[in-house]
């Protein structure tokens, strides 16, 4: 790959201290950052690739620590319905009609608007293909934590996915085996939990005895809607939280999806075993509710950002989650103050790199650590003019902003334009597999309004 040297660019490191150099340089060799800041011209070889980014920003790649890549196919089938009824008669059904080609495309799909977005690092929670994620993956050149959605009880399940415990163990520890630092190590295999309606005590605390043996991740929707605290309390006899620290799964390795229903004490109990959490505000603004993110940023609990499925929100961009968090939390505390721009950049780059155990190895701007990085040109009506150049990338910045996005060294997108898959190809199968798969599964949505058809 040799090296390319990025200069005269406005640089925020999200290093320990968020150093910010103006008018530096970062350069990059192979797939590892060399120099940030002031960069030795001795260090810089005769062929490599020189961008003059004058005016523009530098950051770390966003990190999406949540994004469902095998429902993007379903975009635009859980509008305007309750959750359980999104679930058992829309998404259920959908993602239960597929194969492991309609995931490849579906995730290829999803990558492509990661990659537009700034995304160079996500985590999967789940769907039925680890095989099909992985390849698409594997060639657009993302990084990613990718989990089978295991499932051994509840109601309304699709009869193909109801397993017995063993049957998703056995699954989940396949997968790790056949994918689990391919690509380079750019794919990681974790463990990924559906929900507590859907997981008995046991495939819980064996799942995460996995985990710790392959020092790997465990993913989980935790506390989403009331409903389920509900149910845990008649089913387990605790709330999901309680239950979960009871049954010892709360830990360092533990990726807490949603949170919106916790007391401040299970706050507390997050912030005692190191739980990580994954902030998703567009999917709880839709039908789940408000998460104490400002109450677990000040405990000093690692939340980072998500954009969940695309039938959840139908735009995966974390820009726009960014926003989103900059004004949910604002509004609804009646309190101005609270997350600020400098705390939500956190959140989308170093938290996320930390929820997903890897802060040594991406999230920020240093030597030594991998190339994953994003130019932005802030050159557009929407964000100029750059009095306060860190709170307009948080409110002002759309993903049109965002330039080329760097993972592992190699350009994904540069200039707008995607270097690693043919992205026409991909839209036009995408539209093909989508409609054939919502008539595979019988799903047909109201016309909202009257249609003439000619």
């Amino acid at each position: 790959m040799g090296q390319t040297y990025i200069k005269n660019a406005y640089i925020a490191t999200m290093n320990g201290t968020n150093q910010v150099f103006k008018n530096g340089g970062v350069l990059v060799e192979d797939d590892r950052i060399l120099a940030v800041g002031r960069v030795d011209e001795a260090l810089i070889e005769p062929d490599a690739e020189v961008i003059r980014a004058s005016g523009k920003y530098v950051l770390p790649g966003l990190v999406n620590t949540h994004v469902h890549t095998s429902q993007q196919l379903g975009r635009g089938l859980g509008d305007d319905v309750g959750l359980l009824t999104w679930l058992h008669e829309r998404i259920w059904p959908y993602e239960s009609s597929m194969t492991a080609e309609d995931s490849y495309v579906s995730t290829l799909l999803c990558c492509l608007e990661q990659i537009r977005a700034g995304v160079t690092s996500f985590a999967e929670p789940g769907g039925q293909f680890v095989s099909g994620m992985a390849r698409a993956v594997k060639e657009i050149g993302l990084r990613a934590k990718l989990a089978k959605s295991v499932m051994d009880c509840g109601d309304g399940l699709p009869k193909k996915w109801r397993k017995t415990t063993k049957e998703e163990l056995d699954k989940q520890e396949s997968d790790l085996k056949k994918y689990h630092n391919t690509a380079n190590g750019r794919i990681q295999v974790w463990f990924g939990l559906r929900t507590i309606f859907n997981n008995s005590d046991e495939l819980i605390t064996a799942s995460k005895e996995l985990a710790d043996k392959y020092k790997t991740g465990l993913h989980m929707h935790v506390a989403e809607i009331k409903d389920e605290v509900e149910y845990a309390k008649k089913t387990r006899g605790a709330t999901t939280v309680a239950h979960l620290e009871k049954l010892g799964v709360l830990d360092k390795n533990f990726l807490a999806v949603h949170t919106v229903w916790l007391t401040d004490k299970e706050v507390a109990m997050f912030k005692k075993h190191d739980v990580k959490v994954s902030h998703n505000p567009a999917a709880a603004m839709r039908v789940l509710g408000f998460a104490k993110i400002p109450l677990m940023y000040r405990e000093g609990i690692c939340v980072s950002l998500g954009t969940d499925g695309a039938p959840s929100s139908n735009h995966m961009d974390m820009v726009d989650e960014m926003w989103l968090t900059s004004l949910i939390h604002k509004g609804w505390r009646l309190d101005p103050t609270v997350m600020k721009a400098q705390e939500i950049l956190q959140m989308a780059t170093k938290n996320g790199a930390r929820a997903l155990m890897d802060e040594d190895l991406y999230g920020s701007l240093e030597p030594g650590k991998k190339a994953d990085l994003i130019i932005i040109d802030p050159n557009s009506a929407s964000m100029l003019p750059l009095h306060d150049p860190i709170a307009n990338l948080v409110t002002a910045m759309h993903s049109s902003n965002v330039d080329s996005t760097m993972c592992d060294g190699k350009w994904l997108m540069r200039g707008r334009v995607i270097k690693t898959a043919d992205e026409k190809a991909i839209m036009k199968e995408a539209k093909e597999r989508a409609a054939a798969i919502c008539k595979k599964a019988g799903i047909q949505l109201p016309d909202r309004f009257p249609v003439t058809e000619f």
